[in-house]
């Protein structure tokens, strides 16, 4: 894989098809975790801005999943999962990410059936300096060459929506 400028917030789509965006924040790295593992800090700063989040659970253990609801104004109600396969506090999660109804069955994307269902997310956090560096890579699980295709040509949309959330989560963690 190519070399990935943690301070950049690049994306990347190397040769093994994956999406990767980088991130440095200035909180411990176990801060940092925590954002990603406990309800009460995702829901403010999960999603793209202007979003809600409303109901939130969180069962961190591989087999457990992050159920939530979400609300753009004005816009419906979405929900979404994640499905922990891997989880090494606090330096990584491995997680299957994918929308889904209340109840978290896995449905496709409310804005494209091409979505693909399920997106497989390596998350890393490396501490140093008292600075967090984040890394976050993705791939669709089981994609049609029509989804991986949809996927691709999509990921400079993903890389914005992904800086825009997590310019969220920094200004968070100034917060607490």
């Amino acid at each position: 894989m190519a070399p990935i400028n943690p301070g950049t917030g690049a994306a990347k789509h190397t040769s093994e098809r994956r999406f990767a965006i980088t991130r440095t924040f200035t909180a411990p790295r176990a801060l940092v975790f925590k954002m990603w593992t406990d309800p009460e800090h995702f829901k403010h700063w999960w999603g793209p801005k202007g979003s809600t989040i409303g109901t939130c659970t969180i069962d961190l253990r591989p087999g457990g999943s992050t159920l939530y609801s979400m609300r753009m104004p004005g816009g419906p109600e979405t929900w979404g999962k994640f499905v922990y396969q891997e989880v090494l506090a606090p330096e990584r999660l491995v997680f299957v990410n994918s929308f889904s109804n209340e109840k978290g069955d896995t449905i496709r994307a409310p804005f494209s059936a091409l979505w693909p269902l399920e997106i497989e997310n390596t998350l890393s956090l490396s501490e140093q300096f008292g600075t967090t560096n984040l890394t976050l890579l993705g791939r669709p699980l089981d994609a049609t060459q029509e989804e991986w295709n949809f996927f691709e040509s999509h990921l400079e949309a993903l890389h914005q929506g992904l800086s825009g959330t997590f310019d969220q989560l920094a200004a968070y963690l100034a917060k607490v």
